[in-house]
């Protein structure tokens, strides 16, 4: 027996009692036999448990185990079989056993008080909400409650005792939760952290709060840690229910582009809300077509416009076509309108989830046990149907799951019907803006040319650019390349108008800026007629009515290129040893400014020289959206030793466009002319006297270069022109007169010119009259025939095809 026994006062008034390492009775004094009846000679060496009338509480337990002090009210039994309730102290000695010391009996009013006090922190500890447990100060688990041994799936309570949590329970986040335990002995701080993840003891996963506190002695020392986690998975589920709506506010409805704004709906939801999701629009709305209320067939043709389950690549099946199955709950929501709820158990579920078209292969062989259908509609018109699966450990789809489904798809909804309008509108413009393009460039002998369009994304809409080759008398040719400010169907109709006004003015043989002047008339006519239809005044319809334009005339027997442009761009002029530069011609205002002239620039090209005219969307549409540089990268896609057409227009687009598997941000035309040079074999000009008796000699010089030419099958018609037109200048003209034949590539063309500016008409001639039936003549004979305006007088020109010599 401990010395340090022997020194308890053996005649102590307060009854005192010891119990030894071993639990047997050590120290029994007067008082104690005097407070439960028991002699010192009954119960010395006898096992203190026999004098227990309840087992140990929890903390006395745990403190034999720590050696820690602890005291409390135990129940002890009287010899007569009463129940005596006593005060229990232990005394942990640092260089002995654990002692335990009796140090009197409690009062009447203080023990049932002090026992139910220890009674009621045993059973807080053990029927606590929260998972309980508690660690020494080397991190080894000394207890747990009831709820942590439940969450520990099966492990029993004394496998665990004196191990780490790392140990218990290898791997995340339980290997997080070690350092963090570290970090708190440490410290002596206390921690918090947030974790989503399935416990041992659980089938599903769940968010926990855990918080880890440090355990000081009376001194400040840290001595423990104690663990708590609570379950927050409702709280944690609203939260990202909130979060998850307002992001699917922000993400989904960025585009006007239905199958966009369907796999940004996919990219949302799956990975957060479910494991799978797909978007199965109506093939007719993918079609652009107006939705057609009223009942809809659950077993229409639909879309699979996305679908993914947030980790697998690429997307399952986008782009097929399918059909739902006859009374299968995505049928049945899709014809009611309704979204509907179903889990696995219920009837039917499991053959549906087998049979299924929605639900790929790779989806079904991971299991499905939860499904939300949710209708997508705007206006009240079904547009499809948003699915949305959930697999394996994912908690199972419940009501609550049903509000964000139908607050995200009806955000869908009314963007997918938003962009499926755009896409109507858009299409109808690209058809009106294709049909005022030209569907191929003309056959002419002045130019070599190719040409690029490409339309505006859909954010920015269908633009109004347009170019065109327009051939000209005397084997010339037109290239003209405009913008017209804004988008939309407003864009399309007025570069409609302006293209159809270019021709009719070029028709008309008018000079690069005198044609302009009339284009830019024309365009001030539109705002002020737009003006008056609109009911917010003039100044907005004038701001949204203006284009800019370059128009250039290449003569190939002159080699002279007129140009002039408005606000437009000026054009790339490549010479024939490969250097590019941009021409330096005036810029001219913007056509719809009025009141200002425009300039007209000449210059002779060498044969093979290239231009490149070409609207602003080209040089602003690089990632950079920088001019100058778009402009330095034009001019260099453009130089170098000449190669086809068809290549430099792709290198170009390339240069500026890179990636343009979508849409530049600007509507971009593009428009390259080599330059051709007729021959002077080709061409055969005479002066002719203003005499009657000229007539016969142009008649007989005509058709002798005829001959030279191989084209005696035109002679007879041809001398019937040359001498209508010289006759009407020498009757009508005024000197000098010429005539002129230039053989094209496939026309044959006859030109009389003299110095009156008096343009000649058709007009009915009379039975008898001598005279009036030369130009209906001419007309009848020849393919085309006209006037045009030279400074010096004008030309009177009639073209036959080349096909009628052979």
């Amino acid at each position: 027996m401990d010395a340090h026994i022997h020194t308890l006062p053996r005649t102590a008034t307060v009854p005192v009692a010891a119990v030894d390492a071993q639990g047997a009775v050590a120290l029994w004094s007067p008082a104690a036999r005097q407070l439960l009846g028991y002699t010192s000679g009954e119960i010395v060496g006898r096992p203190a448990a026999l004098l227990l009338a309840a087992p140990l509480p929890e903390p006395a337990r745990r403190s034999l185990m720590e050696s820690t002090p602890w005291r409390g009210v135990v129940p002890a039994r009287h010899e007569g079989g009463s129940t005596v309730h006593v005060t229990v102290e232990t005394c942990p000695s640092g260089n002995g056993p654990v002692r335990w010391v009796l140090l009197g009996a409690a009062t009447a009013d203080a023990a049932p008080h002090d026992v139910m006090s220890a009674t009621l922190k045993e059973w807080t500890y053990d029927q606590s909400p929260f998972a309980l447990s508690t660690f020494d100060h080397e991190n080894r688990l000394t207890s747990v409650n009831a709820e942590m041994l439940r969450l520990s799936g099966g492990i029993a309570e004394e496998e665990m005792l004196g191990r780490r949590i790392g140990e218990i329970h290898p791997g995340p986040p339980f290997d997080g939760f070690a350092d963090l335990m570290d970090q708190v002995l440490r410290t002596g701080e206390p921690l918090r952290t947030d974790t989503f993840f399935r416990s041992p003891g659980d089938a599903r996963k769940r968010a926990w709060a855990s918080f880890f506190n440090p355990l000081k002695d009376r001194a400040g020392r840290v001595r423990g840690v104690s663990a708590a986690a609570l379950d927050v998975t409702e709280q944690y589920r609203a939260q990202q229910c909130l979060a998850l709506v307002n992001d699917a506010g922000a993400r989904i409805g960025t585009t006007l582009d239905m199958t966009r704004t369907a796999q940004e709906l996919v990219d949302v939801t799956a990975g957060r809300f479910a494991d799978f999701v797909s978007v199965d629009l109506l093939d007719s709305v993918v079609q652009g077509e107006e939705p057609r209320p009223g009942h809809i067939d659950g077993t229409a043709p639909l879309h699979r416009a996305a679908a993914h389950d947030g980790a697998l690549r690429p997307p399952y099946g986008t782009g097929e076509t399918h059909s739902y199955l006859p009374h299968s709950p995505t049928a049945r929501a899709l014809a009611s309108g309704v979204p509907s709820l179903h889990r696995i158990g219920e009837p039917g579920f499991g053959q549906w989830v087998k049979d299924t078209p929605a639900l790929p292969d790779r989806v079904r062989a991971r299991g499905v046990h939860s499904v939300l259908a949710v209708p997508l509609s705007a206006r009240g018109i079904a547009l499809g149907l948003a699915l949305f699966v959930r697999q394996g450990d994912s908690p199972l789809f419940d009501a609550n799951d049903l509000l964000p489904a139908r607050e995200i798809a009806a955000r869908a909804g009314v963007c997918i019907d938003n962009a499926r309008r755009y896409t109507q509108e858009r299409a109808v413009a690209l058809t009106l803006q294709r049909s005022l393009l030209p569907s191929r460039l003309p056959d002419q002998d002045a130019v070599e040319v190719t040409s690029r369009y490409l339309p505006a994304c859909a954010q920015a809409g269908v633009g109004g650019d347009w170019f065109d080759v327009i051939p000209l008398s005397g084997a010339r040719v037109a290239l003209v390349v405009g913008d017209v400010v804004g988008h939309g169907l407003q864009a399309s109709a007025v570069m409609g108008r302006l293209r159809a006004a270019v021709r009719t003015l070029a028709d008309l043989e008018l000079p690069p800026d005198e044609l302009l002047t009339h284009l830019d008339d024309l365009v001030i006519q539109l705002a002020q007629d737009r003006a008056a239809e609109c009911a917010d005044g003039s100044r907005e319809a004038a701001r949204e009515t203006g284009a800019t334009c370059l128009y250039v005339v290449y003569d190939p027997v002159s080699r002279t290129c007129a140009l002039a442009r408005a606000g437009h761009p000026a054009p790339v002029l490549v010479s024939p040893d490969g250097a590019a530069r941009y021409l330096d011609m005036p810029s001219g205002p913007p056509l719809g400014v009025g009141g200002l002239p425009f300039e007209a620039t000449e210059l002779e090209l060498p044969e093979g020289s290239l231009l490149a005219l070409y609207t602003d969307g080209l040089v602003e549409g690089g990632v950079d959206h920088d001019i100058g540089v778009g402009l330095d990268k034009l001019s260099a896609a453009l130089a170098g030793p000449a190669a086809p057409l068809e290549e430099t227009c792709d290198a170009v687009l390339d240069a500026l466009l890179p990636g343009r598997g979508g849409r530049p941000a600007d509507d971009v035309a593009l428009l390259l002319a080599r330059t051709r040079v007729l021959d002077a074999s080709c061409v055969a000009d005479w002066e002719l006297p203003a005499d009657c008796a000229a007539v016969a000699d142009a008649r007989r010089r005509a058709s002798g270069q005829l001959a030279v030419w191989g084209l005696e099958e035109l002679d007879f018609t041809t001398e019937l022109v040359v001498s209508e037109l010289v006759t009407n200048a020498i009757r009508y003209g005024r000197a000098p007169i010429r005539l002129r034949l230039i053989r094209g590539g496939d026309s044959l063309i006859c030109e009389v010119s003299d110095a009156g500016s008096t343009s000649p008409r058709m007009r009915r001639a009379r039975i008898f009259d001598e005279g009036g039936r030369g130009l209906l003549l001419v007309a009848q004979l020849t393919e085309r025939w006209g006037t045009r305006f030279t400074p010096d007088g004008k030309t009177i020109w009639a073209e036959q095809p080349l096909a009628a010599a052979g």
